[in-house]
């Protein structure tokens, strides 16, 4: 267990000097957002420090009222007792005047650096490259966005306020105990360093467990969230079982690791508070001796023991709130880390904007390399030239690098080596978003948003005309099934086109795809939903639609491979052999072996 806490240590954050500097840096960060708001944290300070002074007269205003009292003749002077207790209900109902509308200012301030930081959060990952993303659960990415965000929000509007209450109560309440008898404030002497002792020596044990917390919560929601998008599939392959297990695990240790953080980060208030009402006992009994020497009034040790539990009670108060704060560190610190990663490097100086720039849609690859990982290579000296309005198919074993052509060729990911070419311009001469817009898209994994179908088929190009839309999805086969729909085009989806078929989803992003204004077309494995006569139809449409214009696909049917220009066979990694569908029959290799086997699905 003592190797396992060690580890755990190391990988939460590694030592304590590392760890307090990047809770400096995570503090000042937060900083920088309430900075944008100085005017209204101004006004709250204010709020703060005037409240506060007024509620610290009240102790004192309490003294007087006792010393109405004659001593020894148990006469009370009710005049001065009601003319102090009116002053009281003033002060008191001003500073609670005061403390609301603080709590309503620093509760606007946290909602709008709130807003601004998901606003930062979403506008980053929109910067990310790919790789990124296909390296991160799509859970824990929200996770940060939302559970990570509110307790940062949470603790902006509450402990931030208490917080700022307790600095400035507590240095009222000492000046005044000060002034009453500085004999008794020697007390504190003693147990104000005793608790923030008690207090450091917790709080430096309790930060990485609520890191591990927040890392822990957020594995739980990423599986939890693959699992309900995969649901169908757990069903059909009887998993159930298994992603219990599985869930029943992550469960558990999300709930060990927040019960650690809660438990080790609750036990600083019951400590202090001790501390504090062992505080007030030494005060009773030191009062007691001042009062019977006659160097204390009975009025002045009431007053002294109010002040000595508005002195020790926000100090409590801040001791039970070291952990949300913890907490919200943590949690801001995975929110930084996400807006630090690096975004998509930058386009060259000089870059083409393929949009101002006539395209004719040649591509040639010249001895590309690639990997996703240094000691796993995908990708060997894969060498071809597609010319301008070819049909391309790419066919290969799954796990060949099919995808991976792709991924290059929309420079989601950068070759380690080698050159990629449109019209005669190497990839990185060219400006990402030109490049981008000058292919359409279909993957095999079909995105729609909630809006309607119309909405969904013009996505990025709203200025299109509702004609040219129902042509295209005319062209699609998807028409007629739109006009059954109730409100035709403008049914409104589910989000990800869940009212729908998945044939049906791939038939809308294939109309899509038709209504883009670009030179060259992707689809990746596309028709793998629909049935083949309707891949029939939507093949020879896309001929008529897209000639000129150069087409990669990856496909899992012969018709599709059948009607190609030209076959790109990828084994391996490595471009195996390349031609047409006959000429590679012809050639009796690996793509005629595949093909004699019956093992079409296995080679595409």
């Amino acid at each position: 267990m003592a190797s396992r806490a060690r580890t755990d240590g190391i990988e939460i954050g590694g030592s304590t000097l590392q760890y307090m500097k990047k809770q400096k840096t995570v503090i000042l960060r937060l900083g920088g957002y309430l900075m944008k708001y100085r005017l209204l944290l101004a006004l709250a300070l204010f709020m703060t420090a005037t409240g506060n002074l007024f509620a610290l007269v009240g102790p004192m205003l309490s003294g007087y009222a006792v010393d109405a009292i004659e001593p020894g003749l148990g006469r009370v002077d009710f005049g001065r007792v009601f003319f102090y207790a009116r002053w009281m209900v003033l002060f008191y109902v001003a500073a609670a005047s005061l403390s609301y509308m603080q709590t309503v200012i620093m509760v606007t301030i946290s909602r709008r650096v709130v807003y601004q930081m998901r606003r930062d959060v979403f506008d980053k990952l929109l910067s990310l490259p790919v790789g990124y993303f296909d390296l991160h659960q799509t859970g824990d990415i929200i996770s940060r966005i939302s559970y990570d965000i509110d307790l940062v929000n949470e603790s902006l509007s509450n402990d931030l306020v208490q917080m700022l209450t307790t600095v400035i109560t507590v240095a009222g309440s000492l000046v005044m105990m000060v002034a009453i008898s500085p004999p008794l404030v020697l007390v504190f002497v003693i147990t104000v360093p005793l608790s923030a002792f008690i207090t450091r020596f917790i709080t430096s044990r309790t930060r990485p467990l609520f890191r591990k917390r927040s890392a822990s919560l957020g594995r739980l929601n990423g599986y939890a969230e693959e699992m309900v998008t995969g649901q169908k599939a757990i069903k059909a392959y009887c998993g159930e079982e298994t992603v219990t297990r599985q869930f029943r695990e992550l469960n558990r240790d999300a709930v060990e690791a927040y019960y650690q953080a809660e438990y080790y980060g609750s036990t600083v208030g019951p400590m202090v508070n001790f501390i504090n009402n062992l505080s007030l006992s030494l005060i009773s009994v030191l009062g007691a001796f001042l009062y019977l020497s006659g160097m204390m009034r009975a009025g002045q040790i009431s007053s002294f023991v109010l002040y000595s539990r508005k002195f020790s009670g926000p100090i409590n108060e801040a001791a039970n709130i070291v952990s949300d704060l913890q907490s919200a560190i943590a949690a801001a610190e995975r929110v930084f880390g996400l807006m630090d990663q690096l975004p998509e490097a930058p386009d060259e100086t000089g870059a083409v904007d393929l949009v101002k720039k006539p395209l004719r849609g040649n591509v040639s690859w010249q001895d590309v390399n690639f990997s996703y990982e240094p000691e796993r290579q995908i990708l060997h000296n894969l060498t071809f030239e597609a010319k301008a309005g070819e049909m391309v198919a790419v066919a290969g074993p799954t796990g060949a690098g099919k995808t991976t052509l792709i991924n290059l060729l929309m420079r989601f990911y950068d070759a380690d080596s080698g050159e990629i070419r449109v019209d005669g311009l190497e990839l990185h001469r060219i400006t990402r978003k030109s490049l981008r817009k000058s292919f359409a898209m279909v993957l095999q994994d079909t995105w729609l948003f909630q809006g309607t179908v119309y909405e969904n088929l013009v996505y990025g190009q709203e200025d299109i005309p509702r004609e040219k839309v129902i042509e295209a999805a005319k062209a699609a086969h998807i028409h007629s099934f739109i006009m059954q729909l109730p409100e035709g085009y403008d049914t409104v989806l589910k989000e990800d086109g869940t009212n729908i078929s998945k044939g049906q989803k791939q038939l809308l992003t294939i109309a899509r795809a038709m209504l883009q204004d670009a030179q060259m077309l992707i689809l990746d494995e596309a028709t793998s939903n629909v049935d083949t006569c309707t891949e029939h139809h939507i093949q020879a449409a896309m001929r008529s639609l897209m000639k000129g214009k150069t087409c990669f696909v990856i496909a899992h049917r012969l018709s599709t491979i059948r009607n190609a220009d030209r076959i790109l066979v990828i084994h391996q990694g490595r471009l195996a052999e390349q031609g047409t569908h006959e000429s590679l029959i012809a050639q009796k290799g690996f793509y005629y072996q595949m093909h004699k086997a019956g093992k079409m699905g296995e080679l595409v």
